[in-house]
């Protein structure tokens, strides 16, 4: 019953690998495999040479620092809040909304942020205005310094409750005995969720902080292309989105590879560090 499954992992994903070769090549369309000419590591060397690639680099790891960060932990926190929720009507209606959000897609995500967030009319500004926390609106999609924040926030907001749902299950599965006998004991809901639930979902949190931080690197392009603009380009390029201008845009695809073969195996030893570190302190890992 397994092979269908297996047979599509290798097509999808392993067989793929065989276009890698073309990062050591100067590509040509239309050519032959045979007929392409080979460059070696000329690719990685202009990609290390290309100050847009280390600023592309550093936006990347900015952003996907913080969504570690916010993005981890924030669905943590409101899964045990929401679990402490006791009216069950009130609980599935506030699990429902929150996870709406994630099946909206990044299109109308951005345009609903940036309507939002708009200098002229957007409810935001409107609302800080009123309570005279600022005394005229503030250009949020437009200030480079406040880009990394609109899209960790967006994305928080956008994620948090599809994110929640996997540690809501592995509450659920903790023994309601344990909780009776905290209470008997005389335990405050604090202390039953710092001494139960937090211990009983400890390794899912491990597990899923393994595999965040695997992908800490490979966060895609759709949240910073669509929210970006040519105001805020320095903060805003990611390293898909420069694969994306700088290689399939411009026609250079060997070059392109280069930029994600890298992005691979910088992600391949950080799942590999994170997994190793994470089993010698806390004795869990996913291997």
């Amino acid at each position: 019953m397994s092979v269908p499954f297996v047979l599509w992992v290798f097509v999808f994903h392993y067989l793929p690998l065989w276009g890698w070769t073309m990062a050591f090549q100067k590509f040509r369309v239309g050519r032959s495999f045979f007929e392409q000419e080979w460059v070696g590591f000329d690719h990685f060397r202009l990609l290390f040479q290309d100050a847009q690639f280390f600023n592309a680099l550093r936006n990347t790891l900015a952003m996907s620092v913080m969504g570690l960060v916010a993005g981890f932990t924030v669905p943590i926190l409101f899964a045990i809040l929401l679990n402490e929720v006791r009216v069950s009507f009130l609980k599935r209606f506030v699990q429902t909304v929150s996870y709406l959000p994630h099946f909206v897609s990044w299109v109308v995500v951005a345009g609903i942020v940036t309507k939002m967030l708009s200098a002229e009319g957007g409810i935001v500004n409107e609302v800080l205005v009123r309570l005279n926390i600022i005394h005229e609106p503030i250009p949020f999609m437009a200030k480079e310094s406040m880009f990394w924040y609109v899209v960790t926030s967006a994305d928080i907001w956008k994620e948090t409750g599809w994110n929640a749902i996997i540690y809501l299950a592995a509450i659920a599965g903790i023994g309601p005995e344990l909780y009776e006998a905290a209470r008997v004991d005389g335990a405050s809901r604090i202390r039953q969720i710092w001494h139960i639930t937090l211990p009983g979902i400890r390794s899912t949190i491990i597990i899923l902080l393994i595999m965040s931080i695997g992908h800490l690197i490979s966060i895609g392009f759709e949240k910073q292309f669509l929210l970006g603009n040519n105001l805020v380009k320095e903060k805003s390029e990611v390293l898909d989105l420069y694969a994306l201008n700088y290689g399939l845009g411009m026609g250079r695809y060997s070059f392109g590879t280069a930029i994600n073969i890298f992005n691979s195996v910088v992600s391949l030893l950080l799942l590999f560090s994170a997994n190793g570190i994470l089993k010698k302190v806390t004795k869990e890992s996913i291997m």
